[in-house]
């Protein structure tokens, strides 16, 4: 894999965490419509089971909290994820202006 490729996929499919917390910031939302809005705003899809692992494992670590609208499952974002997602964007942030 070329040096850019995987920067690529580095800072896609292996960060998803932050794209949902994105996303989440804005509406709770169900699972299903995150990668469809992954797609259409970020210009990448990530798998299927990828994005409910990554749902699941923000829920366990108190970033996302699940509710049920019905036979909907709804995800919405904790303030501890709003934390989490304002320190990921600082890090980027950062990380851009070195290369300035």
């Amino acid at each position: 894999m070329n040096p850019l490729n995987r920067l690529k996929m580095l800072n896609t499919k292996e960060c998803l965490w932050i794209y949902i917390l994105k996303i989440l910031s804005k509406r709770p939302t169900h699972a299903y419509t995150i990668r469809r809005e992954i797609e259409e705003r970020f210009g990448f899809k990530p798998g299927t089971m990828t994005a409910y692992k990554v749902l699941y494992l923000l829920r366990r670590d108190g970033l996302v909290k699940k509710t049920t609208e019905g036979r909907r499952k709804v995800y919405k974002i904790t303030p501890e994820g709003r934390k989490a997602l304002r320190e990921a964007i600082r890090f980027y942030r950062g990380r851009t202006k070195i290369l300035e």
